[in-house]
């Protein structure tokens, strides 16, 4: 897969806005939902080390130059005083730099920035081209602490007990304090038919759970339909360059077979296109209504997302329910706010996600890669995915002990809801189906 190189502000106005589910393809990872792809960035001058951190005077008066003697007074000092022993190595003048341009990135504190020196942005490239294999789950970080988002159906990490909401406390005995998504991914990761033990918390439990998952090739499951009670139901697991496809064959199914109530699933659907998103919505809301516009920093305008107008049907709040929760994010929650804030389904199951932002990753003439946060989603009234996630209009959970013993209180309170009967949100007043 190859893309065109073009300017950053080119690839945010008018590029193609890339969603990837890049924890499928990495067999457990974060969100990168419109990761969009920049030109590799070469510095017009010789950028030797000791010149690297001095920003060219063209570009930086000498009233705002920053002061950078403490870098180099501190550079001085760890080649003058470190002591390398068994658990160090001696780094490059090479290593030494991305060393600090790691740090650089970290101390934005935004978990969906990264910088990835060679090595890892050239394995990055392997995981977006698809050839990857490990257990099929999205991982993620909540609160600080890389946590299951959901595992994708009947993959390892599915047979091997993973739910929505473990929170990985250590892999193969190596703790995950502090730990980066990104790293977790590469101790996660690995040749087929070989074992992780994941050290699991649970809620509920009184103990760590230790989970060994063997890894497998991992096949992305995208869409399966089914008739419950009269109620068609389309579960769909990930944006992908084929969902959108599947989506209109099964509305067409839906319509052919007169179907008035539907259930759209989108529960543990880690997002994936932008483009499928906003297709996909499209089946459902008026042409021309917003989905979702992104919100750039500073003074760069933002980009506004409507619905092509493919509706399939008049739906509304008493015919059509969204079913989310913890594992929806990123283009699950693009197209659970549309519906929502349209008036035309009814969101029952568990807060979502709140994966809500955009990543451009921009090739670098090292042959490293910077992955950088440059916009955020919000629904068509305001709502910033980003925080917190989306509150379904009827709360139903679905424990740990409902899964393992393959109970689905959330399916079971959308038909009762779609069949006109009371259903009890857990949080608000109790809500019924005219």
């Amino acid at each position: 897969m190859s893309y065109a190189p073009k300017s950053v502000d080119q690839s945010r106005r008018r590029g193609t806005w890339i969603g990837i589910p890049l924890a499928v393809l990495l067999a457990g990872g974060t969100f990168f939902t419109g990761l969009q792809f920049g030109q590799s960035y070469t510095d017009v001058q010789s950028a030797g080390i000791f010149t690297l951190f001095a920003a060219p005077p063209e570009v930086v008066d000498d009233q705002e130059r920053v002061d950078l003697k403490e870098f180099w007074k501190v550079w001085e000092l760890m080649d003058q005083k470190f002591a390398v022993g068994s658990s160090s190595n001696a780094l490059s003048d090479q290593e030494k730099v991305q060393g600090a341009i790691d740090g650089l990135v970290r101390a934005y504190g935004d978990p969906y920035t990264v910088y990835l020196p060679p090595v890892e942005a050239s394995a990055f490239d392997e995981d977006i081209a698809g050839e990857f294999s490990g257990v099929g789950m999205e991982i993620g970080l909540r609160d600080g602490l890389v946590t299951v988002i959901a595992p994708l159906p009947n993959t390892p990490a599915e047979r091997a007990g993973i739910i929505a909401g473990d929170v990985l406390v250590a892999i193969n005995e190596t703790t995950t304090e502090n730990m980066r998504v990104d790293e977790a991914v590469k101790l996660i990761r690995g040749e087929r038919g070989t074992t992780v033990t994941l050290r699991i918390y649970r809620e509920g439990e009184t103990e760590f759970l230790d989970i060994p998952v063997t890894r497998d090739t991992i096949e992305i499951p995208t869409s399966k339909t089914e008739v419950v009670d009269g109620v068609f139901i389309v579960s769909l697991y990930s944006f992908n360059a084929v969902s959108e496809q599947q989506i209109r064959a099964a509305m067409l199914e839906y319509k052919q077979g007169n179907y008035e109530r539907m259930i759209l699933d989108l529960r543990g659907n880690p997002g994936g296109f932008l483009q499928s998103a906003v297709a996909i919505a499209s089946h459902f809301v008026p042409a021309g209504k917003v989905i979702v516009s992104e919100q750039f920093g500073g003074d760069t305008p933002g980009d506004v997302f409507r619905s092509r107008g493919r509706q399939a049907g008049a739906f509304s709040p008493e015919t059509l329910v969204v079913l989310v929760d913890g594992g929806s994010a990123s283009a699950s929650e693009i197209v659970a706010g549309a519906l929502k804030d349209h008036g035309v389904a009814t969101v029952i199951g568990a807060q979502t996600f709140g994966k809500g932002s955009v990543q451009e990753l921009v090739r670098l003439d090292s042959k490293a890669s910077l992955k950088v946060t440059v916009a955020r989603w919000l629904t068509p009234n305001g709502t910033s995915i980003s925080e917190g996630g989306l509150a379904p209009d009827i709360t139903i959970t679905r424990s740990a002990a409902n899964r393992l013993a393959n109970e689905d209180p959330q399916r079971a309170a959308a038909l009762q809801f779609l069949a006109g009967e009371l259903v009890e949100s857990e949080t608000n007043l109790p809500l019924i189906a005219d």
